[in-house]
């Protein structure tokens, strides 16, 4: 008994107390804004003029929530884009109607934080599956004023989560400190993975685990993930997200930039 105990401590402290501490460091550090008025929601520049590109788009961004929230969890939103047409950017908030339509530049900043581009299909490709995104936010259950809840969800990342689910030819793979992704509904529930690749298990978003293709094996604590993405040879940690070769590489371009 005293070595199981000692086994999972040591598992909690490397695992779940490191990696949040370093994040919380690391926000303590950059700072953030004192208030939602004095944040910078402008756009980054991500995306060209829509005029300027004439092809279909789907992209989904991923930006560290506003204040204290941000040491835990990143903040999901898509943009679409027909051909020859205007962007178009869904998300979810916390106040009044939870979903809202363009009220924020595509590329914007979220709480004066930068978003990165976690997810992105172009073309033909595109164009097909845009009207099948549209159809599955008509079909978000947590539409109505008060359905929000910032943990463990409904929220932002529990907007996306279902969008990705009901389109599954996306394939596409969530930022793992995406804290309400994988809250399903309430009570112990089983359904597909953001990406569609795998199946996921969860009870109201607090405990849960998946296995799939994109995600790899998870472990979900609390709304935060733990796991190891196989076929993108990174780890997942809490606060932090995932850490391998491709992150690193993006991390150093971004600092010597």
């Amino acid at each position: 008994m005293a070595g199981i105990y000692r086994t999972v401590k040591w598992f909690a402290i490397i695992f779940i107390i490191a990696p949040i501490a370093a994040s919380a460091t690391w926000g303590y550090v950059q700072g953030w804004p004192r208030s939602w008025r004095s944040a910078d929601w402008s756009s980054t520049g991500l995306l060209p003029p829509a005029a300027s590109d004439s092809h279909a788009m789907i992209r989904i961004y991923a930006a560290r929530s506003g204040r204290w929230k941000g040491i835990f969890a990143v903040h999901h939103w898509i943009v679409v884009k027909p051909k020859n047409g205007n962007y178009s950017r869904y998300d979810v908030v916390g106040w009044g109607t939870p979903v809202r339509h363009n009220n924020y530049p595509p590329d914007g900043r979220w709480y004066s934080n930068p978003p990165k581009v976690v997810y992105e299909l172009r073309g033909r490709a595109a164009e097909k599956l845009i009207p099948e995104i549209s159809a599955a936010i008509d079909d978000y259950p947590w539409q109505t004023r008060g359905s929000y809840q910032v943990w463990p969800g409904p929220n932002s990342n529990t907007f996306v989560a279902h969008v990705l689910r009901n389109v599954p030819d996306l394939q596409a793979e969530m930022h793992s400190a995406g804290i309400g992704k994988d809250f399903i509904g309430p009570g112990l529930a089983i359904q597909s993975t953001p990406s569609g690749t795998g199946w996921q298990i969860s009870y109201a978003g607090y405990l849960g685990a998946a296995i799939a293709w994109a995600e790899g094996l998870e472990m979900h604590f609390l709304g935060a993930t733990i796991g190891v993405d196989f076929d993108d040879l990174a780890i997942k940690l809490p606060g932090i997200g995932r850490i391998g070769p491709h992150d690193l590489v993006h991390a150093w371009s971004r600092v010597t930039d």
